[in-house]
């Protein structure tokens, strides 16, 4: 892949570059000293992935992000000296269309800067299946279901890249006495997954907690996936988690969560399709609108990042595709109609 870097500090650019060169698939295309210069690159020479530290002069890696994502569109993976200590910036960056985050190898030797390499490396394997996977085929009708008019329901959410802000909004618009449990499957390093709940908690009138293994959801609180492996919903109607399918590489995957629900939830449902890259949520959905669930995607006009949302849309996934902020409206008529 052709790799931008946004670093101003060359110790850190040079740690990149060794580790970038561990693999002769990945070239550095350039590297940018400052946020502004990072996004008059990707205007003049659009990279495959920009590797975007935080804390740069003229503009910061959030901001970078936001301008990058309006005007030449492409995939970030920030890159910060601590992802841990640096969370918030993190989600933010997020919430502006960054992918995923990962902390900066060092120039150290030892096991440490190796990790911190194999790292870096894993996530650019990530970020490579989605760009070559963010189209989807084309479409197909939904099958229809009996509907109670008394059964339980659950909001299953699926988000990736603007995830952050996205989630935020639809949260924070919810009423406190919101009368369904929410799940929602983030693509997030399972590092940074307690710090979003804590963050998004702050967000919410609702409150936002990690899912445990063997929890049951309930009404009136969003749960968090937050590990790197996959979410289920189980026939006894609680959540655990499996390594299976290992060969799926959005981990966890909202197609995964999305198919459990189809398969184990005796209620109504709905499923919410938020912005993100690659196509992870699309077929899940499908399938969730093919049981007779309601489905609604995230519009291309309020998407950070239009892949995930555009990829339901192709296959005629959703019932419904609606602006963010008319989205948390949508889930409350669902519910409490």
């Amino acid at each position: 892949m052709n790799i931008g870097i946004a670093n101003d500090l060359p110790l850190a650019v040079e740690a990149l570059r060794r580790a970038l060169a561990r693999r002769t698939e990945h070239r550095v295309l350039w590297v940018a000293e400052d946020g502004e210069q990072a996004v008059d690159f990707c205007i003049a020479q659009p990279p495959d992935v920009v590797l975007m530290d935080l804390i740069m002069p003229k503009l910061d890696g959030v901001e970078a992000t936001r301008r990058i994502m309006a005007r030449a569109p492409c995939a970030i993976l920030v890159v910060t000296s601590s992802v841990g200590a640096n969370a918030s910036r993190v989600y933010e960056a997020m919430g502006a269309g960054a992918l995923d985050a990962v902390d900066t190898p060092t120039l150290a030797g030892g096991n440490d800067a190796g990790e911190a390499a194999h790292a870096l490396l894993e996530k650019l394997d990530q970020i490579g299946y989605q760009l070559a996977n963010r189209l989807m085929p084309a479409a197909a009708p939904d099958a229809g279901r009996a509907r109670g008019a008394s059964t339980p329901w659950l909001i299953a959410i699926g988000a990736s890249a603007g995830g952050p802000t996205a989630l935020a909004a639809v949260l924070g618009s919810l009423p406190a006495d919101f009368a369904a449990p929410i799940v929602i499957v983030q693509h997030v390093d399972k590092a940074f997954a307690q710090g979003m709940a804590e963050w998004l908690d702050g967000q919410s009138p609702l409150p936002v907690r990690i899912a445990h293994d063997g929890i049951r959801p309930r009404a009136g609180e969003a749960l968090l996936a937050a590990t790197n492996d996959h979410l289920l919903l189980t026939r006894g109607g609680s959540l655990r988690y499996t390594r299976e399918p290992v060969e799926t590489p959005y981990r966890p995957s909202v197609d995964v969560f999305f198919q459990s629900v189809v398969d184990h939830w005796d209620g109504e449902a709905a499923g919410v399709l938020l912005t993100g890259m690659g196509r992870d949520g699309a077929l899940g959905l499908k399938a969730m609108r093919a049981k007779g669930y309601e489905t609604i995607a995230q519009d291309e006009a309020t998407s950070a990042v239009y892949g995930m949302p555009k990829a339901a849309a192709a296959l005629g996934a959703a019932r419904r595709i609606l602006a963010l902020e008319r989205i948390a409206g949508e889930l409350v008529g669902l519910v409490h109609r």
